[in-house]
């Protein structure tokens, strides 16, 4: 072979190296955004850290969150959801445009996702009256099993009437969950704007041996 043949079968090992790095480059890049369009209008995942709504949730396991779920309806008593708690349980906290872009196309964690379930919702008077206080909608007891075992329904007595557009929401685990009770107070009252909810969660996907649906 020939100085000349060896040089032109260089540089073609090397064109052919260059297209199969550019073309592993462009597979990294369109498989990312596949999972980011895929996270921010399919399945997301949400990580959970509290213990507020165990024996539900429990820390340490992720969940999937469905986006969907509320895209042509809105949350109903009794699902668990996640949302956005700026402005209601994190009251003084200002949305951006930015930060929410940013959460919707899951890119960024900006500490303000909670997770907990509906209890009432617009137009609900929702109530825990006597001793024991039992949970109470629009005057009909509650039937409530994912309760923490030994947790009373509220150690706080409380009547709020829920306004259109807003959800009453409270954690599984009554006696440690920080939620719409501690807020009655503040900004928003504690309620949670529908237009924050990031979606329904449905399953417990890790650790895997503790896969489940979410009720």
């Amino acid at each position: 072979m020939n100085q000349t043949a060896r040089v032109q079968r260089a540089t073609l090992k090397r064109r052919a190296l260059s297209w199969v790095w550019r073309f592993a480059v462009l597979a990294i890049i369109l498989g990312l955004l596949a999972t980011i369009i895929f996270r921010a209008n399919v399945i997301d995942l949400f990580h959970i850290d509290s213990n507020s709504m165990q024996p539900t949730i429990n820390p340490g396991q992720s969940i999937a969150v469905d986006r969907r779920a509320y895209k042509h309806s809105d949350p109903q008593r009794g699902d668990v959801i996640v949302f956005d708690g700026r402005g209601s349980f994190l009251p003084y906290a200002k949305a951006s445009f930015a930060d929410d872009l940013l959460g919707a196309l899951s890119l960024t964690d900006t500490g303000s996702k909670y997770v907990k379930r509906v209890i009432g919702v617009g137009g609900d008077t929702v109530e825990c009256k006597g001793t024991p206080c039992h949970v109470t909608v629009n005057g009909q007891p509650v039937d409530e099993p994912y309760l923490f075992d030994g947790d009373a329904p509220s150690e706080q007595a409380f009547s709020v009437q829920v306004p259109e557009g807003r959800l009453w929401v409270m954690g599984d685990h009554r006696s440690t969950s920080k939620d719409s009770r501690s807020l009655l107070g503040a900004s928003g009252g504690g309620m949670i704007s529908i237009e924050r909810v990031t979606g329904k969660a449905t399953n417990i996907i890790w650790p895997l041996d503790q896969r489940s649906a979410i009720h």
